[in-house]
């Protein structure tokens, strides 16, 4: 071991509490303190902060960090305090006074870690205070909003190229959650980062349980899916349209779910108000556009909820990846329906973008559709979309509830020899629910008005349900066997490989849509919520004894001291640490020195009271809890 990283490892078991790097950390953090440049590609909650935090505290100077969101500073600046590191932040919400006490520390050298938004950074104030500085390293959080194909582009990232010119010498790490080759390498030149070393970790997050089912009612799915397995606990719900978000977060509170609405339109103070409230109390479900999410860091999250399709897998993962950040059990669940792929692709062919950009963007979803259709694992699917190699997790929905594949050469047949009969006669194409309607021989006004009921494909398809259909048609659409036209109202038109399928030539497996009865009861699990679960799977997935009187006098306590610091809860102890203190019993500040998140500062300001709570509370049911 280096001095570096000893020192390092030192720092992080005496500040941060922690006894042992994860993964790549410690080759990255001795890497930038000992002045190299680096791409970090991590999950979220894969420890992606402590990879600059740490070389800011063992280099010279001040440790600069780019972040896109106030929320984001808010929290790692209270989160570091806590843990006795002098950081400060510098964005919109500074008062002036508080900005020129900011500043004079920077030049004084009194801070260890300053984080500022990029569009302040780029200011020739905040140059000239870094002019005046001695700099640590710089930090370009959520890096991928540099690249026109990310998830998230920020044209104001695109500035920070600057910094490689002015500041030659010091070095700089990017970091991001998701980034495919593209991506990288667009980060790699826009940032003109010098040699730097790519570090890429593993993109599983084994503690989510990724769940994507059919749309059918889905606000009532969603109440179903948050009364029976997430009653009272903290989650996001994403919805494609403002209007939407509105109306979920109404329907989910006037059923008891303590659901705020987060979008673009709403009053900034009200924006700013509910992003709090979601950050800092339990308990609550944000629903939200994607404009609501990125560098959230509430650890606790335990569910991220999909009411509509996202543009890509990317986009998917970043958003799921806010779920389980502590490494406690999460669900990424999702529903969607063919609307959702018609009103993708029509974002993507109304793009003012060139055909470059319509290609990828194309090429994103189809991905995505796929994820969605596979009746493989989940996990292995994203995995390899991202170039890791895995082996069937055991859970996910396809895992743990096999979905049944099928020979439906047939039933495409009939689809598709259905849409050509009907379209025929009057030159007029039609929608999915009509089709379907002539296929299970449904007597409807429309079909009666165009005398679909005499066509030869009238009732072929009677003995399969009209949610089957429907699961036909997205996969028919996903593989290019079938197009949807958005422009003439959604219509279904046959495409040029349509032909060998009708022709016998090939021949379909498809995934077969359960029925609904078996759909929920398959869908449906008792979590295991109790302490012990949670515990066991922070702790590697050994389940062991703990007091739970002790366990909840001490999320009381947190309680009450991040309302007397202003902070959010978990910037004081995460629910991991506060387990694995109920599960130790500690009677001496030796024993608590080797919990997991306690640090030295930690110690000295909270151990008493710790050890204090633990006798107090674990008294009446006895020593072992």
């Amino acid at each position: 071991m280096t001095d570096v990283t000893a020192h390092a490892a030192r720092i992080l078991r005496e500040v941060f509490g922690y006894s042992s790097f994860r993964g790549q950390q410690a080759e990255i953090i001795t890497h930038v303190a000992t002045g190299g440049d680096a791409l970090v590609l991590m999950p979220t909650g894969g420890g992606k902060s402590l990879c600059y935090q740490i070389p800011s505290l063992v280099r010279r100077g001040v440790g600069v960090v780019v972040s896109p969101l106030i929320a984001l500073m808010q929290d790692q600046v209270a989160a570091l305090r806590e843990a006795g590191v002098r950081a400060a932040y510098l964005n919109s919400t500074n008062s002036w006074a508080d900005a020129q006490a900011i500043e004079r520390q920077v030049r004084a050298g009194e801070l260890d870690i300053l984080y500022v938004a990029p569009e302040r950074l780029m200011t020739e104030r905040c140059l000239a205070l870094l002019d005046a500085a001695e700099l640590a390293l710089f930090a370009i959080d959520e890096a991928h909003c540099v690249s026109q194909w990310g998830h998230d582009f920020r044209p104001e990232y695109l500035r920070l190229a600057v910094l490689a010119e002015r500041y030659p010498n010091v070095p700089r790490i990017a970091l991001t959650a998701t980034a495919d080759e593209l991506t990288r390498k667009e980060i790699v030149a826009r940032l003109a980062l010098a040699s730097p070393r790519v570090f890429i970790s593993s993109f599983d997050r084994p503690n989510i349980r990724y769940r994507i089912s059919e749309k059918d009612n889905a606000r009532r799915q969603l109440l179903q899916f948050i009364r029976e397995e997430h009653a009272g606990d903290s989650g996001i719900v994403y919805c494609f349209t403002r209007n939407s978000v509105d109306e979920t977060a109404e329907f989910l509170r006037q059923n008891g779910i303590d659901a705020l609405a987060y979008h673009a339109d709403k009053e900034h103070g009200t924006r700013e108000e509910h992003q709090s409230r979601f950050i800092r109390d339990d308990g609550v479900v944000m629903v939200a556009t994607i404009a609501f999410g990125m560098g959230i860091n509430k650890p606790d999250v335990r569910f991220v909820a999909h009411l509509d399709l996202p543009k890509s897998i990317e986009s998917y993962y970043q958003e799921t990846g806010r779920a389980g950040r502590d490494g406690l059990p999460a669900d990424a669940w999702m529903v969607y329906g063919l609307a959702d792929v018609v009103q993708q692709r029509r974002l993507i062919d109304q793009s003012t973008a060139g055909e470059e950009y319509k290609r990828i963007s194309t090429a994103k979803l189809d991905a995505l559709l796929g994820l969605c259709e596979t009746i493989e694992c989940r996990r292995v699917q994203l995995l390899a979309y991202f170039g890791e190699a895995s082996s069937p997790c055991g859970n996910c929905d396809n895992c743990l509830s096999p979905p049944e594949e099928w020979d439906a050469t047939e039933a495409a047949q009939k689809l598709m020899s259905c849409i050509y009969r009907c379209e025929r006669p009057s030159g007029i194409a039609f929608g999915a629910q009509h089709i379907i309607d002539v296929l299970r021989g449904q007597r409807t006004a429309k079909v009666l008005q165009y005398g679909h009921d005499e066509v030869s494909t009238f009732g072929i398809g009677a003995d399969i349900s009209a949610a089957q259909w429907r699961s036909v048609i997205r996969q028919l659409v996903m593989l290019k066997l079938l197009r949807v036209d958005h422009e003439s109202f959604n219509v279904l038109r046959l495409t040029a490989a349509s032909r060998d399928v009708l022709t016998g030539r090939r021949s379909l497996r498809l995934r077969r849509l359960p029925e609904r009865a078996a759909r929920e009861r398959k869908g449906r699990r008792t979590a295991n919520r109790s302490p012990e679960a949670l515990a066991g799977v922070a702790n590697g997935g050994t389940t062991a004894p703990h007091s739970e009187p002790v366990f909840q006098a001490l999320r009381e306590w947190r309680r009450n001291v991040a309302r007397e610091h202003g902070v959010p809860a978990y910037t004081v102890f995460h629910d991991s640490t506060l387990l694995e203190v109920s599960r130790v019993l500690p009677r001496t500040l030796d024993d608590l020195r080797g919990v997991s998140g306690i640090g030295a500062t930690k110690l000295d300001r909270y151990g008493e009271r710790l050890l204090e709570i633990v006798r107090s509370a674990a008294a009446p049911a006895g020593a072992g809890g």
